[in-house]
């Protein structure tokens, strides 16, 4: 964790950040976060991070700080606790409020922080959950502090010996990881399920989009059921600490390929966007 956070405005020493016990971040989930990830000092994709947060913060009726504000806090964690590498989190939540689900008037909290990156592994082990995402929730496509569904799913996946939760939606289609988005290539096609499976508009998602363009790789967003994962001949995950990340087995069984040509080729090319631009 950081020496250093900037909490509401300052920087601080990190064992002297105090939130409000009556936080509605922590007594509700009232609250919206974005994780990026530091390379050679500089955070990566930025201006996506931070449209994101804003559109997260709306649904909430949160107001998120100003990108420039932030832009300068995320300057302030880097260099006071000397990062050239890891994870960096914004968090803003609903501040101080009633104990209970009507919000207060107190500003927002705000919170900077930076620790040292996971060891996600070159290869994901998933598995399939009996939790169902669902898809007309309201909160739904938005990267809310509401993480208990992806806790508990998360930690029965690893009971399992898996590195990943893999959830359905409500209608049994594949949807998401508790962190990740996922594509496969299946039947032939590279298909990622749509945002209106209920699954996050991850950052590196849109990324890979992007990349498969430039590729001349044809992706398909649409709707597989769950069991289409199984039967891939190959799959990779996308998140901002795993980039991309390919498969190596669903529900304790190896997949034909990892990793398969077109996840290899879309590695690559991510490498090479990371090297190359700072903020795509």
């Amino acid at each position: 964790m950081s020496d250093s956070v900037w909490l509401n405005g300052r920087l601080v020493p990190a064992d002297e950040a105090r939130i409000d016990p009556s936080d509605h971040g922590l007594l509700t989930g009232d609250g919206v976060f974005e994780t990026l990830i530091v390379y050679d000092g500089k955070p990566f994709a930025f201006t996506r991070h931070w449209e994101r947060l804003q559109r997260s913060a709306a649904v909430l009726g949160l107001e998120a700080p100003e990108k420039g504000l932030l832009a300068e806090a995320m300057e302030e964690v880097i260099g006071a606790n000397a990062r050239l590498s890891g994870r960096l989190r914004i968090t803003v939540t609903g501040g101080p409020a009633p104990l209970g689900s009507e919000k207060g008037d107190a500003p927002a909290t705000v919170l900077v922080a930076i620790a040292d990156l996971p060891g996600h592994g070159a290869e994901a082990d998933l598995v399939t959950v009996p939790f169902r995402r669902n898809e007309h929730g309201a909160l739904t496509n938005h990267k809310t502090t509401s993480y208990g569904e992806n806790v508990v799913a998360l930690a029965y996946a690893k009971k399992q010996g898996g590195t990943e939760a893999i959830f359905a939606n409500t209608a049994g289609s594949l949807c998401e990881g508790t962190g990740s988005n996922v594509f496969i290539v299946f039947e032939d096609e590279l298909i990622t399920p749509p945002i209106a499976s209920g699954c996050l508009p991850g950052i590196t998602r849109a990324l890979v989009l992007d990349l498969c363009q430039d590729e001349g790789l044809e992706v398909v967003q649409r709707n597989v059921p769950l069991r289409a994962l199984a039967e891939a001949s190959e799959a990779f995950l996308t998140s901002t600490l795993r980039e991309v990340q390919p498969v190596r087995t669903v529900d304790g069984n190896a997949l034909p390929a990892c990793a398969g040509p077109v996840s290899e080729r879309l590695m690559a090319a991510f490498a090479q966007l990371r090297t190359t631009e700072i903020d795509p």
